[in-house]
């Protein structure tokens, strides 16, 4: 990555984490996820409320964390609102393997998240990235309610790459 690009996406993660789109609480929200991650301090409260067809029809997020934490939940809060709940599964997954993994390509799809494909060079750094997306990813599994989410337990995105459920890690239990 050129010298240029980089000081662009560092400018792009720096403009979403002290002014941060879609930040607030949704009143109307249907499900309601806390997310955090113990090891960087990161905190997210998501909101998001499905429309008449499943869709997310709108979606925000509160907290605090680390600069690439609350970029990556801007970020990915202006990327899936309007989204259909199969277009979001998709875009978790494409997001995840950019983090992660080293041969991924960014999809165009992905949008200014692919700004994001630098995380992967620091481990600790991914469960920033992905805490938002650990939210949504349970937010998707429910239609109403509230969970609870770590970035400390397995992130169940082999489930959704066809491997059968007996290989997949169990997806996080709803509190009640």
């Amino acid at each position: 990555m050129s010298l240029e690009l980089e000081e662009l996406y560092q400018e792009v993660i720096l403009d979403h984490s002290r002014r941060p789109r879609n930040f607030g609480d949704l009143a109307d929200a249907a499900v309601r996820v806390h997310g955090d991650n113990p090891a960087c301090g990161d905190e997210i409260h998501l909101g998001v409320k499905f429309g008449p067809d499943g869709e997310l029809q709108e979606i925000k997020f509160t907290g605090h964390g680390c600069a690439i934490s609350q970029a990556s939940a801007s970020l990915m809060t202006m990327k899936l609102k309007g989204k259909s709940r199969a277009e979001a599964e998709g875009m978790l997954r494409a997001f995840h393997d950019l983090v992660t993994d080293e041969t991924a390509e960014a999809p165009r799809t992905l949008g200014d998240l692919r700004m994001m494909q630098g995380v992967r060079k620091f481990p600790q750094r991914v469960k920033c990235a992905m805490l938002a997306w650990r939210a949504v990813e349970q937010a998707l599994l429910q239609s109403a309610g509230e969970a609870t989410i770590s970035t400390e337990t397995d992130f169940a995105a082999p489930r959704h790459r066809g491997l059968p459920d007996s290989a997949a890690p169990a997806a996080p239990t709803p509190l009640r």
